[in-house]
Parts: C-alpha cells; sequence; structure tokens
C-alpha cells in the first residue's frame, strides 16, 4: 500500500507532475479528435469531387 501511495506522491512532485500528465492527455486527446474530424471531411470532399468528375465525364460523352 506505501508502494502505490508513494507513486501516486511522486516523490513529493505530485503537484506537478499529475497536472502536466492530465493537460498531455488532453492535448492527444484533442489532437486525435480533430485529426479524425479533419479526415471526415476530407474524405467527404474527395468523394464530392470524384462524383463530379464521374458525371462531367458521362456528360462530355454523351454529348460528343
Amino acid at each position: 500500500m506505501q508502494d502505490l501511495e508513494s507513486f501516486f506522491a511522486m516523490g513529493g512532485y505530485a503537484a506537478f507532475v499529475w497536472p502536466a500528465i492530465a493537460l498531455t492527455l488532453t492535448v492527444l486527446i484533442w489532437l486525435a479528435w480533430i485529426s479524425v474530424r479533419k479526415l471526415r471531411d476530407t474524405q467527404k470532399r474527395l468523394e464530392a469531387l470524384e462524383d463530379l468528375v464521374r458525371q462531367r465525364r458521362r456528360g462530355r460523352g454523351k454529348g460528343e
């Protein structure tokens, strides 16, 4: 039990270590969330552009 307490006390530096860990995890989670969101947006834009290209190619083939 004392080993666990000393681990969480971080040798007297717990007031600095735990907030730093919390901030780091918060930033990493935020970056992952932003990355996934931007990936989804980019995939949607790519699909829209591919659909536009397909439509233009179909239209060009019929008219010419």
